[in-house]
């Protein structure tokens, strides 16, 4: 089937499972009930409801189904790079106009992020304006899983693996979450290319690095959990990140997220790029930073703590803050500030 449906692209197989569980939800279909797409154990999936013809128009014509992409001339083109380590990272190029990159976060799929009701919305207005770069990191997405090396020092080499292979010279850096320690890192070790960071709900300290005996252990028992529920049948474990990543979503969204988290990456990865999120520490490089930076941050964000990126501003000289309303860790389509954070970033990105 990938070999059919795919036609020789490199995917993997998570890839598969996804597509098929969108296309059960697509015709009201489910794993349970499987009224429309059945499996068969141990030989494959089968359509077995009744197919019939759609209506013709007056002029004789089939009438031609609507895209489902709202902007159909935005193709993203997915591509393979080599890091120093051997490690292969899967990055992708999508829109026209004056490059942005875009640093990889928790967690990343090329494809599930580009179609998700959560990341697309988002993605294809970045690439209406610009020729936005962004990347799955190593150990999940389409990037390699089985990896020695999940760090924060492999996250930024990745970043610049990607920067090299795709030929780009100067650009602005944006980042979320973990991905704006992993941007400031990238602009102080190379200041010739970066020409703006934006960084949203990001932090300068990992949850171990706080100071924080009780957020220490918290982390600890989140990532024994991560390795015991993350590949189980019932999301309940997942769902609690999503409740935190993204409490104002809808059902769409969170039924999204829940599986994004599971066919991204596995049990083991996810707590082995927990605990190398959990140890970031890049306070000392922020009055370093040389780069025109805007820093947004939302006040109840409940992934990463608005003082901590009030902090990171702080320490940035000449930083511009930006605080927001609202709890989404994510910038989802239809909050309050969708607009207020889109018009920031193209103001700044202008000066």
């Amino acid at each position: 089937m990938i070999a059919s449906v795919w036609g020789g692209r490199i995917v993997s197989e998570s890839t598969l499972t996804s597509r098929i569980n969108a296309a059960r939800k697509a015709v009201g279909d489910s794993g349970a009930e499987q009224a429309v797409i059945r499996t068969a154990a141990r030989k494959g999936l089968r359509f077995i409801a009744e197919v019939t013809e759609g209506a013709a128009d007056a002029g004789g014509k089939r009438e031609t189904p609507r895209s489902a992409d709202p902007l159909p001339g935005l193709r993203q083109e997915i591509k393979f790079c080599t890091a120093a380590d051997g490690t292969r990272i899967a990055y992708s190029v999508v829109g026209s106009g004056p490059p942005l990159v875009k640093a990889a976060n928790w967690l990343n799929h090329l494809e599930y992020d580009w179609e998700s009701p959560i990341w697309r919305p988002f993605l294809q207005a970045l690439a209406q304006d610009y020729q936005l770069v962004r990347y799955d990191e190593r150990g999940n997405g389409l990037s390699d899983w089985e990896v020695e090396d999940i760090s924060f020092e492999a996250f930024v080499h990745d970043l610049e693996t990607v920067v090299e292979a795709s030929g780009l010279q100067r650009f602005p850096l944006f980042g979320m979450s973990q991905g704006c320690a992993v941007s400031i890192a990238y602009a102080l070790r190379h200041p010739e290319r970066v020409t703006h960071l934006v960084l949203f709900g990001g932090y300068a300290r990992g949850r171990k690095r706080r100071g924080s005996e009780a957020e220490a252990d918290k982390a600890d028992a989140l990532q024994t959990l991560m390795r015991l529920g993350w590949g189980q049948e019932n999301p309940a474990f997942r769902q609690m990140y999503t409740s935190l990543f993204i409490p104002g979503g809808n059902a769409e969204q969170m039924q999204w997220m829940n599986d994004l988290q599971r066919n991204t990456t596995s049990p083991e990865n996810a707590a082995r790029i927990r605990q190398a999120m959990n140890d970031i520490f890049v306070e000392d490089l922020l009055p370093k930073v040389n780069v025109p930076t805007l820093v947004l941050h939302r006040r109840e964000d409940a992934v990463a703590p608005f003082e901590e990126g009030r902090r990171m501003a702080v320490g940035i000289p000449g930083a511009r803050f930006v605080a927001l309303e609202g709890r989404n860790h994510m910038i989802l389509a239809g909050d309050p500030d969708w607009d207020r954070i889109l018009g920031e970033i193209k103001v700044f990105l202008q000066t």
